[in-house]
């Protein structure tokens, strides 16, 4: 089946047209981006950046090393694989919507992160690099938001050059019952009141808890992951599955 050919897509709960449901993310991160980081403390108490954390830190970048980081939003990964790679490496932040770029762009400028970091808008179902050309590819809370996963992925897969790895940090599926019901309780009674509060908006904020229950599961991942052609492939639950980083090798 071709993209052309399929008549809808999720956007939280929602099935709307498969050709819509950009446009409509698009309008979410633009709503919500100068508050971006903020609410991500908030949300996850912090936890956000110690997920980050464990993400580089299975990178296997060195000095002179070529990442991408999709969907980068604001920076956090962006920032460390920059330091990774070093003032001989180059780190591309690509995100499809132009108001988290220049988010990111100017945070990372703040923090004097400018000569080895490019800022490109772009489409993860679609990148504008040619084949292998880099180390590694990040995408961090972003492959939800994507239409057509396999798509994103397959082009992830394409950009990656023989041995490099693809991390995908992602919320995901509580591995027990009784926290599935604690997550869903703070996803939809607390998290849009606090979107309201904090960022005037709490209609962006419930449409990302319903993206995360309309996320492929661990193991649906894996598979989409291995079907596009990436090997090796294993995920590491965090905090009980409610984020699971997914990591897989172009062989």
């Amino acid at each position: 089946m071709t993209q052309d050919s399929r008549s809808s897509a999720d956007f939280g709960f929602q099935d709307v047209p498969w050709r819509e449901k950009a446009h409509r993310v698009r309008a979410v991160f633009d709503s919500v981006a100068d508050r971006y980081d903020l609410m991500n403390d908030l949300m996850s108490a912090g936890a956000h950046r110690v997920w980050k954390q464990f993400t580089l830190a299975l990178t296997g970048l060195t000095s002179g090393g070529q990442a991408l980081d999709i969907a980068g939003g604001t920076g956090d990964l962006a920032a460390g694989l920059a330091r990774q790679v070093g003032d001989s490496g180059m780190v591309v932040l690509a995100d499809i919507n132009a108001s988290m770029l220049q988010h990111g762009r100017d945070r990372l400028t703040d923090r004097a992160l400018v000569s080895n970091i490019r800022y490109v808008q772009a489409d993860a179902e679609r990148l504008a690099f040619k084949d292998g050309s880099f180390e590694c590819v990040t995408i961090g809370f972003g492959l939800r938001n994507v239409t057509d996963k396999r798509a994103a992925l397959a082009s992830m897969y394409r950009v990656l050059k023989p041995g490099g790895q693809l991390l995908v940090l992602e919320f995901s599926t509580p591995t027990s019952a009784a926290l599935g019901r604690l997550y869903d309780f703070y996803s939809f009674s607390v998290l849009p009141r606090l979107g309201r509060v904090v960022a005037g908006d709490a209609d962006s904020y419930r449409y990302l808890a319903e993206s995360i229950r309309r996320h492929p599961d661990q193991a649906t991942l894996l598979d989409m992951m291995s079907g596009v052609g990436f090997g090796s492939c294993r995920y590491h639950n965090l905090m009980g599955g409610i984020v699971a980083l997914h990591r897989g090798y172009r062989h």
